[in-house]
């Protein structure tokens, strides 16, 4: 056997397991519905906001205009250098719902985003906290869809932690080719089922553009003061749940909350280098092998495709194309873009390689604060 087949087996056997995966998960992933929840627990929904003048007030007027009934928003202003309070409490227009809170200075130990929904915590009176990111947007019937779900009365006891994953809206080439990519992994590599039935924190994943705890589950893990200093603190936040044996749900977002990361090349490259080595666990060598696992199974199909035209590289560049066309149809995403994988796999190759780049010289920039140390900051992936 040939060094190309051994490749092309493993490329095989890594697409099945990829295929299969998405499959299941496909008709097995729960999707936001527009139902009426029969229980209408008090909602506290918090938006850490630094710099979003751009995005706020249609994110208040958006949120304070749900059908539920019971529920407060708390604005968190992080210390911004723009005009997002401003914009944020003429949206809200004296809605006694709505409050706008001053953040205080970082302190040493702690990452912005952090520091900023613990402090929301702290603030909201709500039986259910909902984190959710300036530019997520909701629909005016989501948060009774996200109730609804999280509260079912057949699923007893309650949703300690239900997070949803927005639809993501793309509309340059630069989101197209990467935003997506999330879905990919989420729907191809994580089965919904041992993350929903068991309390292995290896299948455990969140999304910090909205998260819903209910307050007894938060606190008794240690809420945000217990990832103080974790990038990826929505991942962090869902394995502690599932270590404490408490109930890990996810669902989609179904149109119902959307969002829209970016809106350039510049920022998508920043934006993702911040978060992909803290992802891989800053652990160099692994997400150097993840790049590799990336350019095998999505552009060595083609290469050998163009090299050869083997019968076998036209069935794994097919099945390549199907994975990704599948996760983008089930996530209301361009399903011809997953002819494009392979640039895709491209770009996110340049954005692991400005990652270590930083990781070896004093760390990224964002939002105006440098990730240096104790002094990091790590809005997420979902900020603009």
């Amino acid at each position: 056997m040939t060094y190309i087949e051994i490749i092309a087996l493993f490329v095989s056997a890594a697409l099945f397991i990829m295929g299969i995966t998405a499959v299941s998960n496909f008709l097995l992933f729960p999707r936001l519905k527009p139902t009426q929840p029969t229980a209408t627990p008090f909602v506290s929904l918090l938006i850490p906001a630094r710099n979003e003048a751009a995005v706020i007030a249609r994110t208040v007027t958006a949120l304070l205009a749900q059908n539920y009934p019971h529920f407060e928003l708390l604005l968190l202003d992080d210390g911004s250098e723009d005009e997002t309070a401003v914009f944020a409490q003429q949206a809200a227009q004296q809605n006694p719902r709505f409050r706008i809170i001053q953040g205080k200075p970082l302190p040493a130990g702690w990452l912005g985003k952090n520091w900023a929904c613990h402090q929301l915590s702290q603030a909201a009176q709500g039986d259910l906290l909902i984190f959710t990111d300036a530019d997520v947007q909701w629909q005016p019937d989501a948060l009774s869809a996200l109730v609804s779900y999280q509260f079912t009365a057949h699923r007893s006891p309650s949703t300690d932690l239900l997070t949803i994953w927005p639809t993501q809206l793309t509309h340059t080439w630069a989101e197209r080719l990467t935003v997506p990519n999330i879905a990919l992994a989420i729907l191809a590599y994580l089965p919904i089922l041992p993350v929903h039935f068991t309390n292995w924190s290896a299948f455990a994943a969140a999304n910090g553009q909205c998260m819903a705890f209910r307050r007894e589950a938060y606190d008794a893990i240690g809420g945000h003061a217990a990832v103080r200093d974790n990038i990826v603190e929505d991942v962090a936040l869902a394995r502690r749940i599932k270590q404490a044996g408490r109930r890990l749900r996810m669902a989609d977002g179904n149109r119902l909350i959307t969002c829209r990361m970016y809106d350039s090349w510049a920022a998508v490259r920043n934006g993702f280098a911040k978060n992909i080595l803290a992802g891989h666990g800053n652990n160099v060598p692994f997400l150097l092998a993840s790049t590799l696992f990336h350019w095998l199974v999505f552009l060595f199909p083609w290469i050998w495709l163009a090299v050869t035209g083997s019968v076998w590289a036209w069935v794994l560049v097919l099945v390549s194309v199907g994975v990704r066309l599948g996760t983008a149809v089930f996530t209301h995403q361009r399903p011809l873009d997953a002819i494009l994988m392979p640039i895709s796999v491209l770009l996110i190759t340049r954005i692991a390689a400005q990652s270590i780049w930083w990781h070896y010289h004093g760390g990224p920039q964002w939002k105006g604060r440098t990730a240096n140390g104790n002094q990091q900051t790590a809005y997420q992936i979902s900020d603009n």
